[in-house]
């Protein structure tokens, strides 16, 4: 399944780019992520818990981090397994000067396997959009924002 879309992140590109990789953010930021433990340059263990519909179970996966741009773009991979299958998640951000903020652009595509992809391709595609929605916001309020930022603002 493709993944697109765009958010306003009220925050200078720089700062946006760095609370994009910062883990400790990450971690709070995605939603049913239970752990997020650096074990190698760009690249952390994960334990999270996924929901959706009636089947729901525990991940063990890896987040890497790659491709990068410094303060414009880079490559963010998240993979996982559990008894209800298997998830990945491989995607560009790339970030852009915005009037209140920074445009954060992601471009990707997410598989699911096992269990999990039994629940059906519309039922996955609003669960994503949802997951992505909840974790721009939950970035959001955990980065400071300027005193002139505008709320978060989903433009695509």
């Amino acid at each position: 399944m493709r993944i697109a879309g765009e958010y306003l992140v009220p925050v200078p590109q720089e700062r946006a780019y760095a609370v994009l990789q910062d883990p400790v953010i990450l971690g709070k930021s995605m939603p049913g992520c239970d752990a997020l433990e650096r074990i190698g340059e760009h690249e952390y263990h994960m334990k999270m818990k996924m929901v959706l519909a009636s089947i729901s179970g525990l991940f063990d996966g890896k987040v890497r981090i790659g491709d990068l741009t410094p303060h414009s773009s880079f490559r963010l991979t998240v993979e996982g397994t559990g008894k209800i299958g298997f998830m990945k998640g491989d995607g560009l951000l790339t970030l852009t000067p915005a009037a209140g903020g920074t445009r954060v652009e992601y471009d990707g595509t997410v598989e699911v396997g096992g269990t999990i992809a039994a629940v059906g391709q519309r039922l996955l595609d609003a669960t994503a959009r949802m997951i992505i929605k909840r974790f721009f916001e939950k970035l959001v309020s955990l980065a400071p924002a300027s005193e002139n930022a505008v709320p978060l603002v989903p433009l695509k």
